[in-house]
């Protein structure tokens, strides 16, 4: 992890509790951007906690998220930075949908 951006994001949900949090290097895979975040809450509550938190630390730094998707959904939240896509799900879901293994599929 050299992505001082992508230390930040990991830093920040760590401190928050984030659970099994996971980086993954897709600059090869993928020209959406060079890292995934995936993370995971204990609830919908927690989950918009984490994502919160990761918005207003960063925007004390003046980095801004290009697009925030599923904040109303209670099981998914996308937050991308463009360098770095941050995923935050409740665990039932995250269990559901298997980004991780998806992404580290494409070798």
């Amino acid at each position: 992890m050299e992505n001082e951006l992508l230390n930040k994001i990991v830093k920040i949900l760590d401190e928050k509790k984030a659970i099994d949090l996971k980086t993954i290097d897709i600059k090869e895979k993928s020209s959406l951007a060079d890292y995934m975040v995936v993370a995971s809450g204990t609830s919908t509550t927690h989950i918009k906690a984490l994502a919160d938190n990761v918005e207003e630390e960063l925007k004390k730094e003046n980095i801004l998220p290009h697009k925030i998707e599923g904040y109303n959904s209670n099981s998914w939240i996308l937050m991308d930075y463009l360098d770095v896509i941050v995923n935050i799900f409740t665990e039932a879901d995250r269990e559901h949908y298997k980004l991780e293994d998806l992404w580290e599929k494409l070798n």
